[in-house]
């Protein structure tokens, strides 16, 4: 679920703005993980090594949650470098996007940019009007359904999406209430339609508004696949609820639960998984100095340390060739295709997920 940012953060932030020198300060705004105190320290050992030691990098004391909240925090604060989820750039007629500025692929401080895989370097959502880049591709993952190893064997598996409505798996399954987003895109693949057809479908509201039909293919559909769950979660999914075989996951989630001494694997659908992209960001006011302390900051979370990080510290798939190894994309070479990424929401197809959704739940039985 997407959530305004909350009223004691504000206030905390309000706070570091009245007290903080920002002359001496390249300010981060990062998902939590993704940017780490050993982080800091190599990057504030850079920035002197190279000349540039009056600027220190730092993290917002707040992690990141969704859209609606970076914005305002972006908006309001002072941010320098943000991590943004590559489809929030462009939602709501661009109003994140219009808080950055483009990439320079070129700047000499930016040496890691040659070893990005460059698929992810020109994504349409990512580019502006005149195609440049508002991002450097980091790391990212799918909206997958991860199986519990310990409980069930390979061959056991579901081998489509439309396995996932069998009645093997009733209660058996877990699923995110937060951003519901993906769980309409399994059950509109479950369908036979593309993944994000409802965002085809923005600028035709008779067709929307046939969609929220109770009796529509795709409310019905999703009523099916939430009467499956056992498990709805919020924030982060459990994997030791015992009674969960089947976990939907940003893979982030996952990743820790195997280092805990769990055995969750991502079943690889033959339809494909939905896949996202974290990326990193420089406000547009960021010039001069400023601008060159952020570039080396970037050059540093592309390098090599950080992005097997990114695969085996974060359970993600890494955005540059510099990784050591990259399971995920190993196992699928079309792990990231263009059609399988989460675009930009237009607000009434949103809507129409949102509300089919609430309808599924009141369904349940």
């Amino acid at each position: 679920m997407l959530k305004l940012i909350p009223v004691q953060c504000l206030i905390l932030l309000s706070l570091l703005v009245s007290h903080t020198s920002y002359g001496a300060n390249l300010r981060i705004f990062s998902w939590d993980g993704y940017v780490t105190q050993q982080d800091l320290t190599q990057v504030n050992k850079l920035l002197a090594d190279k000349g540039y030691g009056e600027i220190k990098a730092e993290l917002l004391p707040i992690p990141a949650e969704g859209p609606e909240q970076m914005f305002e925090v972006m908006r309001k604060y002072h941010v320098d470098i943000s991590f943004l989820t590559l489809n929030y750039l462009k939602m709501q007629e661009d109003k994140i996007g219009r808080l950055l500025q483009t990439i320079n692929p070129d700047s000499p401080r930016l040496s890691n940019y040659a070893q990005l895989r460059t698929e992810l370097t020109r994504i349409p959502m990512g580019l502006n009007a005149d195609k440049k880049p508002l991002y450097i591709p980091w790391g990212g993952g799918a909206y997958g359904i991860w199986a519990n190893m310990d409980k069930l064997k390979s061959e056991q598996l579901p081998t489509s999406v439309n396995d996932l409505w069998d009645p093997r798996w009733k209660g058996k399954l877990g699923l995110t209430l937060g951003q519901i987003q993906p769980n309409i895109v399994l059950a509109s693949i479950a369908l036979g339609k593309p993944p994000f057809y409802l965002n085809e479908l923005a600028n035709d509201r008779q067709a929307l508004r046939n969609e929220v039909s109770s009796k529509s293919r795709l409310q019905q559909k999703t009523n099916g696949l939430y009467a499956q769950v056992g498990q709805f979660w919020q924030g982060i999914p459990d994997f030791n609820d015992s009674g969960i075989e089947l976990m939907a996951s940003y893979g982030i989630g996952a990743s820790a639960a195997n280092k805990a001494g769990g055995n969750w694997r991502l079943v690889n659908f033959k339809e494909r998984n939905s896949v996202w992209l974290d990326t990193i960001n420089f406000s547009r006011h960021l010039d001069g100095k400023k601008l060159e302390a952020a570039e080396i900051f970037a050059n540093y979370f592309i390098g090599k340390s950080v992005q097997n990080r990114v695969v085996n510290g974060l359970g993600m798939v890494a955005a540059s060739h510099l990784a050591d190894s990259n399971p995920l994309l190993e196992q699928n070479p079309n792990f990231f295709s263009v059609d399988m990424f989460w675009p930009p929401y237009n607000r009434s197809a949103d809507n129409v997920m949102q509300k089919i959704s609430r309808d599924a739940i009141d369904a349940r039985p």
